[in-house]
């Protein structure tokens, strides 16, 4: 079996909502969400609300290490307003990250979550144009 040599990552941040945050929790995402359609280097950006249980998820594919560094360098705003109305309760990554990306997942304020990361083992992607490689 062939590994692939991708270097895309995907992020899948699993966060719950602080009671009484919801629609501030939506607003924030929006807004995060449009920002980064218009200015971050996401391949991909997805977020789902599962309202009875207060969790969200957020599904990012990035590229490789350096697209995930201009994210946080241009959404750092977005992200701490994002982080006002709800708390990381898991955080994974899929694929092979650089080490400074591991070492930096933290809150804006520096606080640690619990996250993991499972390098890829096999698979192919359908973002690159014809003729580019």
């Amino acid at each position: 079996m062939e590994i692939t040599n991708s270097g895309t990552i995907l992020f899948r941040n699993t966060m719950r909502i602080t009671d009484g945050r919801l629609d501030g929790f939506r607003h924030a995402i929006a807004r995060a969400v449009a920002f980064a359609q218009e200015n971050g280097p996401q391949l991909m950006v997805e977020v789902f609300v599962d309202e009875e249980r207060m969790l969200a998820y957020s599904f990012q594919l990035y590229r490789d290490s350096d697209s995930i560094r201009t994210h946080w360098r241009l959404s750092d705003p977005y992200i701490r307003e994002v982080m006002e109305h709800c708390t990381v309760q898991h955080f994974e990554v899929f694929g092979h990250p650089d080490a400074d990306i591991v070492a930096a997942l933290k809150t804006p304020d520096g606080g640690s979550f619990p996250f993991s990361v499972s390098p890829r083992l096999a698979g192919f992607n359908r973002f690159e144009k014809p003729g580019e490689s």
